[in-house]
């Protein structure tokens, strides 16, 4: 069993028939938009940081 009772092979499938659905262009630009959108969450959490909670332009 892999993860949460689902096994790899049931995965493999799952994935081929995404590729299908959407594409391998398609998913890697669905990939680029959420890591964008990862590093930008992630920047935002940093500047909150470093304000303090003291600091806050609110």
């Amino acid at each position: 069993m892999g993860i949460g009772g689902i096994s790899v092979w049931q995965l493999l499938i799952i994935l081929l028939i995404v590729i299908m659905l959407f594409g391998t262009k398609r998913l890697g630009s669905i990939g680029a938009d959420l890591g964008s959108a990862i590093k930008g969450f992630r920047n935002s959490v940093k500047d909150d940081e470093s304000n303090g909670p003291g600091n806050s332009s609110r």
